[in-house]
């Protein structure tokens, strides 16, 4: 089958590689999610990364709630770099060449977020992990990730989640939710669903950037949603 998409930005919430333990990193649920990463690799597939926070540390998060919001946000911004490092390291142990770039100067630890070059190592087949969010406090790894994708000219911006798509309410708690097959970003917007923080939804809507909400925890999902099966919920025009 031939792939749907050639470009794509996946984010990852750094709650999902905490697994069952809610903080910090699961091995294996990192492994499991690099895996499905080689996957769409090796059959051409260009992949850009970003990875939340959450599980180390979350500038909007209670134990915050005291601290001044800027520094709680850079706080925020090196957990993602923490998290990017880590992915990076499961994917190379699938034979993968990668990229660390940071909105963030740490020249030790990884390269600076440089548009051209970004997309000069994606079109040489390496994966690139988007770390330290946008640079800047008061935007979420969301706003990130839809930046990003912009900017490298991604075809998709893929999230993925626990549940296999948007519902009419959380399916974790409402037995009688019902999954959505497509959602325009005003609806998402007006009906203030909990997809991507509005800022994300509006720089989507404003490129018309499709975000394809799939459940990436399923063995072989990224690889069905990059072919273009119905296994999510789209957000487009």
């Amino acid at each position: 089958m031939k792939n749907k998409y050639k470009r794509i930005l996946l984010k990852l919430s750094g709650e999902s590689l905490a697994g069952v333990n809610k903080t910090g990193l699961d091995v294996n649920v990192v492994n499991r999610f690099a895996k499905q990463v080689a996957e769409i690799t090796n059959i051409g597939v260009q992949v850009g990364i970003v990875i939340g926070g959450g599980n180390i540390f979350r500038g909007l998060s209670e134990k915050a709630s005291s601290m001044d919001r800027v520094a709680a946000d850079h706080m925020g911004m090196l957990a993602t770099v923490i998290n990017a490092v880590a992915f990076q390291d499961a994917l190379e142990a699938q034979g993968l060449e990668t990229r660390v770039m940071t909105a963030i100067s740490m020249p030790q630890i990884a390269e600076p977020y440089i548009r051209r070059k970004a997309i000069r190592h994606l079109d040489k087949g390496r994966v690139v992990l988007f770390a330290g969010g946008t640079g800047n406090p008061y935007f979420t790894t969301d706003t990130a990730a839809a930046l990003r994708a912009v900017e490298i000219s991604a075809d998709v911006l893929l999230k993925g989640t626990r549940v296999d798509g948007i519902y009419s309410a959380d399916p974790e708690k409402d037995a009688n939710a019902t999954k959505i097959d497509y959602l325009k970003y005003s609806d998402v917007i007006s009906e203030n669903l909990r997809v991507m923080d509005h800022t994300a939804i509006t720089l989507c809507k404003e490129n018309k950037l499709p975000i394809f909400v799939f459940n990436i925890e399923n063995e072989g999902n990224l690889l069905r949603a990059v072919n273009g099966e119905s296994i999510g919920t789209i957000v487009g025009e």
